[in-house]
């Protein structure tokens, strides 16, 4: 196996792009397909594919954001800035990808590992966008837990959201942020090299 020095070091410097600093161009729809295509290329146990994307594009962000307005205004009147917020949530982007946990009750596979899979396709979602030269960010927020919202998108009863996937373009400069220690988090089971 020969090691992509260029894939080290993807993988030393990643990090996301804030979603406030996502703008156009989205990629076009065979980028996306292309994107999308190896998202999927996942663990998954038992080839059961327990995730299933939702596409949010042009108009269809717009009537989002009025749906998750209207349902904030349910618990109280709200700032301008809060009102603007809840109306531009998708619109932060030019493509949001929703990706659908459909994990459930197996006799091989535990529900557990259904959900690992889909975390693992948000994670590949973001690095094949960057792949593509776009970037991105995964964003849950309150409507991914929100019943009326997740009906809004299309999301069916016993579903869940694993992410929001914001992919756009952008030349903000993003500094990295503090990383764990690994002396914090890693714990060694057995001898070897040292």
């Amino acid at each position: 196996m020969q090691t992509d020095i260029k894939l080290v070091d993807y993988l030393r410097n990643r990090h996301s792009t804030p979603v406030a600093q996502i703008g156009e161009p989205g990629p076009s729809t065979s980028e996306l397909e292309s994107i999308l295509a190896f998202a999927s290329r996942v663990p998954d146990h038992g080839k059961l594919a327990p995730w299933r994307f939702i596409v949010y594009r042009g108009d269809e962000r717009v009537r989002l954001g009025e749906v998750f307005l209207s349902l904030q205004k349910q618990s109280g009147e709200l700032e301008e800035a809060a009102r603007d917020a809840e109306r531009n949530r998708f619109l932060r982007a030019p493509v949001v990808v929703g990706v659908v946990s459909t994990a459930a009750p197996h006799a091989k596979i535990p529900e557990w590992e259904q959900v690992l899979s889909a975390g693992a396709v948000c994670l590949n979602m973001l690095m094949a966008a960057n792949a593509h030269g776009y970037v991105a960010n995964w964003r849950t927020e309150w409507i991914a837990y929100d019943d009326h919202a997740l009906a809004a998108l299309g999301v069916k009863q016993g579903e869940r959201v694993a992410g929001f996937i914001h992919i756009g373009s952008s030349d903000f400069p993003v500094p990295d942020r503090p990383r764990p220690d690994l002396d914090s988090i890693v714990t060694y089971a057995g001898e070897g090299e040292s």
